[in-house]
């Protein structure tokens, strides 16, 4: 199923360099299966969660697979009060993309993305590349180059 996402054309086009992994989406669904299946650290992949605060400004924030978001940490992260989910059914349509496919390039717009602290620890981190069954590996670094981030405390 190689093939290239919308992510891996962005990314082609800023110049900035990556490295792609592929699994069988039907066959591992959680991140720490993937990062299994990939054979790689769960501390080096991250999951790309969407959420919302009470106006319906949307945040995103990318933890490693194996850790939690801690909401009231990343609230604090980005001068919001609180922040919730923002439900499954929703995110196609605010930022493009489906539950297990979510990347934090490409989305409709640029949200503020924060990423957490940890990921200064390695090089390289690996999340989605905008669809389910294909993964990115770049330097965090290299991804603010295309987004904008900020690091932040925010897992449990």
């Amino acid at each position: 199923m190689e093939t290239k996402t919308n992510v891996m054309r962005m990314l082609d086009a800023a110049h900035i360099g990556y490295k792609t992994y592929f699994y069988d989406s039907e066959k591992f669904s959680t991140g720490i299966d993937i990062a299994r299946a990939l054979n790689q650290n769960p501390a080096s992949v991250f999951k790309t969660l969407v959420t919302t605060n009470k106006s319906n400004k949307l945040f995103v924030f990318m933890v490693p697979v194996a850790l939690e978001l801690n909401l009231k940490s990343a609230a604090m992260c980005v001068g919001e009060k609180s922040l919730n989910m923002l439900p499954q059914r929703e995110l196609l349509g605010r930022v493009g993309y489906i539950h297990g496919g979510c990347s934090p390039i490409g989305m409709k717009k640029i949200f503020t993305t924060v990423l957490d602290a940890s990921a200064q620890n390695f090089e390289t981190i690996i999340f989605s590349a905008g669809i389910r069954g294909a993964q990115v590996e770049m330097s965090p670094n290299d991804l603010n180059k295309i987004i904008p981030i900020q690091f932040g405390n925010i897992c449990e």
